[in-house]
């Protein structure tokens, strides 16, 4: 009875293998080609160097309004998450983003509310775009695929522009606030057909409902795991190591079954892992959700709150600027000044006095950020480590960490040059980082430092789960001709 018990239970396992790999197979396949050309060709996004670099010069002349005048505009009831000054082509304006995600133009310039730009003014700003050539309007845009995330919600709808430059860079405006929310380039566009659009099963009908998409992709995954562990068992149960088969083979099988059989025996924990870490991406049951600095821990750490900056202004530097961020570090009122290359500069916001941050100042701005708790930790890098590092994404050096020991050991990441809180991790936070970040994207300090060591990694297991999933679609195919 209980032989006959194993034995069926085996041949179910068998059975659920082979019909659940027949459906999803194609599925492994697409993810590891998609995978490695997301390596090399991120989706289209809009970094900070790109956003300053199409500002024109702050023209401080035409500066009639004040800080504490354009925020009384907006209707705040508490100091903004941001709130900076730039200019909307030949116009200055404040940008205020209030905590509730409502975001304000005011005009420095006559105080009065913007709340949509003619086709025209976003065609100027086009203009300002470094690559700009020939410049035309594409048409109007509520969503579409590089536009589709709830982030730009606020924004909507956009203005694409084409600049009629070599690289096909298409541009979208936001048709509110009149900002350069996204660009894309023709080689962005094209490989992302065939890297992130597949792999994160992306297309726009879906992903517009993001609950939904959420569901599908965790289910789809979670089939697969199943398909991954049926997969090692099985491989476990009919490799011979010892006493082998026919001709010394490890495995009873041949032609593609061998294939299939040989290389997920040896790289099927890596599938596995790959699976069960980009399952984990999805965030199921928000244990891994990102904790933000929240807006009462800023207005302790800028130890002001209530809607103003300064009540006259005067505090207009002579360095040429594109943007001023207005804020407020320790009860002390600052000004952030963007130049072109994206270099920041620091300002008293009353005098306009050039400054220099002291890492003490912001550790005992810092200390208020978590009043129940203490500071245990005050720390300056200045190279990388293994929960700071520059690898998807530029990271600023040096870079001051503020630990406490409150209940999920909360850090905190300073920039110590402008006092921004760059970043809030946690316990959680940080066993995701080794879940998801060094599962799945293979980041490792001792790879990622030295490429192309992470490169030929990252190609080697990327291979072979292409060979497993590849001889299992044959399979399949063969299976069902059957």
């Amino acid at each position: 009875m209980r032989r006959a018990l194993v034995r069926r239970l085996r041949r179910w396992l068998y059975i659920g293998h082979r019909w659940i790999g027949i459906a999803t197979c194609l599925l492994f396949a697409m993810w590891f080609v998609s995978g490695i050309v997301m390596t090399y060709v991120a989706f289209p996004h809009l970094t900070a160097q790109e956003r300053v670099a199409a500002l024109p010069d702050l023209d401080w002349s035409k500066v009639a309004v004040t800080p504490d005048r354009a925020l009384a505009t907006a209707g705040l009831k508490s100091y903004p998450r941001e709130f900076r000054l730039d200019m909307l082509n030949d116009e200055p304006v404040y940008r205020v983003l209030g905590w509730d995600g409502a975001r304000r133009v005011v005009s420095a310039r006559d105080g009065r509310i913007i709340d949509r730009i003619a086709q025209d003014e976003a065609l100027a700003v086009a203009r300002r775009y470094p690559a700009a050539g020939d410049v035309r309007m594409i048409g109007t845009v509520d969503r579409d695929q590089w536009s589709v995330t709830a982030r730009f919600d606020p924004l909507r709808p956009l203005f694409l522009i084409a600049l009629g430059d070599a690289a096909g860079t298409q541009l979208y405006v936001s048709e509110k606030s009149g900002e350069i929310v996204l660009d894309t380039t023709r080689t962005e566009r094209v490989w992302n057909w065939l890297g992130s659009i597949p792999h994160w099963i992306y297309p726009t009908i879906l992903r517009k409902d993001g609950p939904l998409w959420r569901e599908v992709v965790l289910w789809i995954s979670g089939v697969c795991m199943v398909l991954a562990v049926s997969g090692i068992w099985i491989g476990i149960l009919r490799v011979r190591l010892r006493r082998r088969y026919w001709r010394n083979s490890i495995s009873p099988y041949r032609g593609w079954m061998a294939w299939h059989h040989v290389t997920g025996f040896f790289a099927g924990v890596f599938v596995l892992t790959w699976m069960f870490s980009g399952w984990l991406s999805l965030n199921p049951g928000g244990f891994f959700a990102g904790r933000g600095a929240s807006r009462e821990m800023t207005q302790r750490y800028a130890g002001h709150a209530t809607p103003d900056i300064v009540a006259e202004f005067d505090g207009r530097p002579l360095a040429p600027l594109v943007e001023a961020r207005f804020v407020w570090l320790g009860g002390r009122p600052l000004m952030i000044g963007m130049d072109r290359a994206n270099m920041p500069r620091v300002f008293d916001a009353v005098s306009g006095a050039s400054l220099t941050l002291d890492d003490k100042q912001i550790f005992a701005a810092a200390r208020h950020l978590m009043p129940e708790a203490e500071m245990t930790m005050r720390r300056r890098l200045t190279s990388e480590d293994a929960y700071w590092y520059s690898h998807h994404e530029n990271r600023v050096l040096p870079v001051l960490r503020a630990g406490f020991n409150d209940d999920v050991q909360s850090w905190f990441h300073i920039d110590p040059r402008t006092g921004d809180i760059l970043g809030r991790s946690d316990t959680s936070r940080r066993t995701y980082r080794w879940l998801f970040n060094a599962l799945h994207s293979l980041d490792f300090h001792a790879l990622i430092a030295h490429r192309p060591a992470w490169d030929i990694v990252v190609w080697l297991l990327s291979l072979l789960g292409l060979v497993i999933s590849t001889s299992g679609i044959v399979i399949g195919w063969r299976r069902l001709m059957r």
